[in-house]
């Protein structure tokens, strides 16, 4: 991907192809940055994963909770319907939540789109942070209910600092499919003004030849950075 991306065009359609560029040139990243939208679509797509990420790490850390330390009628009927909401494929979710986002007025608003990726993700989010919150031993809460802590102490002081590894690989994981998600956004941004990266990368791409290799490698290279960087660091 990247050798391509700087590649001038005549190589790109060549019958004598070479993997390593004959000559370098950086002029489709130049034309990226001053001639398309593509920091715009990509500071969308960072701000949607983020909240998607933060609001699913928020809600799955205190439904793991409530799952993993308190008995009640229906816990386990309850956790297999979130995993049940999980295996179903997205595409099943596609006409009632448009509708609804329809009826709200919100089609075209990144709000839609950060609510139907928390519908994918949370309940996954819940699975794995339940089983990890069961590895904590409950003996550590014990000492700090004997120190006078309440709930909320409990968790913050706590259940929180030794919960941090699941966090990040939960957040992780949301992350990396808010920002790899095409379909969604295809869906519900009309605005080419609020395109996310895949939605962007597939604008230079065309069905009836004319696509812009170059500068789609170039897109491509920035939308697999954050993911690589990701994986590499957490």
């Amino acid at each position: 991907t990247f050798l391509t991306s700087i590649k001038p065009t005549d190589e790109l359609y060549t019958t004598n192809i070479k993997i390593l560029p004959r000559e370098t040139t950086f002029q489709n990243y130049v034309t990226l940055f001053t001639s398309t939208d593509f920091l715009a679509s990509m500071f969308h797509s960072i701000v949607i994963a983020v909240i998607t990420s933060c609001i699913s790490m928020l809600v799955s850390s205190m439904a793991s909770y409530a799952f993993a330390r308190y008995r009640f009628r229906g816990k386990n009927l309850a956790l297999s319907g979130i995993l049940l909401l999980y295996m179903f494929p997205s595409v099943l979710y596609l006409t009632p939540l448009f509708v609804v986002f329809n009826k709200l007025k919100l089609i075209g608003s990144p709000v839609a789109l950060v609510v139907s990726y928390c519908t994918f993700t949370i309940p996954f989010s819940i699975w794995l942070l339940t089983s990890y919150m069961k590895s904590i031993p409950l003996e550590l809460e014990e000492a700090g209910k004997i120190d006078g802590a309440n709930v909320p102490q409990l968790l913050y002081y706590v259940v929180m600092p030794l919960l941090k590894p699941g966090l990040i690989a939960t957040g992780t994981y949301v992350f990396i499919n808010s920002w790899n998600e095409y379909f969604w956004p295809l869906l519900i941004l009309a605005d080419r003004d609020n395109y996310t990266l895949p939605l962007a990368l597939q604008m230079f791409i065309s069905a009836e030849g004319g696509s812009e290799w170059g500068i789609a490698m170039a897109v491509a290279m920035f939308t697999t950075l954050p993911p690589l960087i990701l994986y590499l660091f957490t």
